[in-house]
C-alpha cells in the first residue's frame, strides 16, 4: 500500500517541480537566460547593430561634440526617412529570398512623375503622388509576372528594370534635366521643415511601450490558457517601461532643438505597420515560411505566386513613395535624383540592420535600425570634412560584416537545429 501511494504520488510531484521551474524560467531572470541561450544559438536578433551603432556613435561623438548635438541628429532624422522607406521594401524582397536592383531608378522616376504631373502639368499634388506611386506598383507586378510566369531571376529582372526605368526618367525630364517645385509648398515643408508638436511627440512616445505591455499580457493569457511556459508579467512591464522610459528621454532631448521631423514619423508609422503586417498576419507567415522553404511553403498549401507578387509590388511602391519623399527633401525632381548610392544604400540598410540575404529572417525594424547605420556613417564624416571615399569604404566594411555575422549566425542556428 505505501509503496503504491508513493508510486502515485511521484507524478504529481514531478507535475509540481516542473510547475515551478516554468515559473522559475518564466521570471525576469529567466528570460535573461533564454536571451543568453538564443544569442548562444545563433540567434542574434537586432544585437548586432545596436552594439555596431553605439561603436559608431561613440566615435563621432569624441571626434566631434557636434555630432550628438539636437540640431544634428534631427537634420540626421530627415536624411534617414527618404532612403529608409525605400530600405523597408527592400526587406520585403529578401525576406522571401530575392533581390530588387531598381529601387534606387524607381525613386528617381517616381520624383519625376510628381514634377511632371504637379509642376508642369498642374495636377493636384495628392493625385501626383498617388499616380508615381501606382506607377511604382505597376513595376513590382511586372517583376512579379517575369518571375512567377517566365522564371527570370530577380537579379536580371530589376537589373534590365534598372536601366529601361532610368531611362523613362530621362526621357520624361527632358532636355532641362530638373524640375523645381515651389519652395514653401506644403510638400516641401514636409521635407525640410515641419516637427511634431512638442506635447504630441511625448504622448507617441509612449505607444509602443503601451502596445508592448497589451501584447505581452495577451500573450500571456494565450499561453497559460494552452498550459505552456509563459513570460512573467514582471519582465513584460520592465520592457515596456524601459522602452518609454528611453523615447521619452530621446524626444525631450531632441525638443530642446526643433524636434521631431514629420517625415520620420511618417517612416517609424510605415515600419510599425510593416512589423504588424509581418509577425501578426497569415500574410507574414507566409513570408517567412515561403523565404524559409519554397517548396515546404508551397505543399502546406500556401499561395506562393502570390506571395512573391506582393513582395515585388510593396517594394516598388515603397521605392516610389521614397522617392517622393526625397524630391520633397529636395525641392527638385532631376536626373540625378534615385542614382549614386541610392540602391546600395537601402539594400545595405536593409541587410545591415539584421534582414538574411538567404531568405525567411528579417523584421521591419532592420530598415530603421539599418539607415540610422549609415546615415550616421555619412553625417559624421561629413562633420570631420573628410572625403566621401571614406565613407564608401566603412560602409562596405560594415555590410561586409553584417554579412559575415548573418552567415555565422545562421550555422548556429543549424547546428542548434533553429534554423
Amino acid at each position: 500500500m505505501t509503496g503504491n501511494v508513493n508510486d502515485n504520488a511521484l507524478p504529481a510531484v514531478m507535475l509540481d517541480r516542473s510547475d515551478e521551474r516554468l515559473k522559475h524560467e518564466a521570471g525576469i531572470g529567466g528570460a535573461v537566460r533564454g536571451f543568453i541561450d538564443r544569442v548562444r544559438s545563433g540567434d542574434l536578433g537586432s544585437l548586432p547593430v545596436v552594439v555596431g551603432l553605439v561603436l559608431i556613435w561613440t566615435v563621432f561623438a569624441s571626434l566631434n561634440p557636434i555630432f550628438l548635438s539636437s540640431n544634428n541628429l534631427v537634420n540626421l532624422l530627415f536624411d534617414c526617412s527618404t532612403v529608409g522607406v525605400i530600405a523597408l521594401g527592400i526587406v520585403c524582397v529578401l525576406m522571401v529570398g530575392e533581390i530588387d536592383l531598381s529601387v534606387g531608378s524607381i525613386s528617381g522616376f517616381a520624383s519625376a512623375i510628381v514634377g511632371t504631373l504637379w509642376v508642369n502639368q498642374g495636377w493636384p499634388v495628392a493625385l501626383a503622388i498617388l499616380a508615381a506611386v501606382a506607377v511604382g506598383g505597376l513595376i513590382g507586378s511586372l517583376y512579379a509576372l517575369l518571375y512567377n510566369r517566365l522564371g527570370m531571376p530577380s537579379f536580371v529582372a530589376t537589373l534590365s528594370g534598372l536601366l529601361a526605368v532610368l531611362g523613362m526618367q530621362l526621357y520624361i525630364l527632358g532636355s532641362t534635366g530638373s524640375i523645381n517645385l515651389p519652395y514653401g509648398s506644403a510638400m516641401v515643408n514636409f521635407g525640410q521643415m515641419l516637427v511634431m508638436p512638442r506635447l504630441l511627440a511625448h504622448v507617441l512616445a509612449v505607444v509602443p511601450g503601451v502596445v508592448m505591455l497589451a501584447t505581452g499580457i495577451r500573450t500571456i493569457s494565450r499561453r497559460r490558457e494552452a498550459n505552456l511556459s509563459a513570460p512573467s508579467l514582471g519582465s513584460i512591464v520592465l520592457r515596456a517601461v524601459a522602452t518609454t522610459l528611453v523615447l521619452e528621454i530621446i524626444v525631450l532631448y531632441l525638443n530642446q532643438d526643433r524636434g521631431i521631423p514629420w517625415m520620420f514619423g511618417l517612416f517609424v508609422g510605415l515600419v510599425m505597420l510593416m512589423n504588424y503586417a509581418l509577425t501578426r498576419t497569415q500574410w507574414g507567415r507566409s513570408m517567412t515560411a515561403v523565404g524559409g522553404n519554397r517548396e515546404a511553403a508551397r505543399r502546406a498549401g500556401i499561395n506562393v505566386r502570390r506571395i512573391y507578387a506582393s513582395a515585388f509590388v510593396l517594394c516598388s511602391m515603397l521605392a516610389a513613395l521614397g522617392g517622393v519623399l526625397s524630391a520633397s527633401r529636395l525641392a527638385s525632381a532631376s536626373q540625378q535624383a534615385g542614382t549614386g548610392d541610392v540602391n546600395l544604400n537601402a539594400i545595405a540598410a536593409a541587410v545591415i540592420g539584421g534582414t538574411s540575404l538567404f531568405g525567411g529572417r528579417g523584421n521591419a525594424y532592420s530598415a530603421l535600425l539599418g539607415i540610422i547605420v549609415i546615415q550616421s556613417i555619412a553625417n559624421g564624416l561629413t562633420l570631420l570634412d573628410l572625403s566621401s571615399s571614406l565613407r564608401y569604404m566603412i560602409t562596405g566594411g560594415v555590410l561586409a560584416i553584417a554579412v559575415i555575422v548573418d552567415s555565422l549566425a545562421r550555422r548556429s542556428r543549424v547546428s542548434h537545429g533553429r534554423a
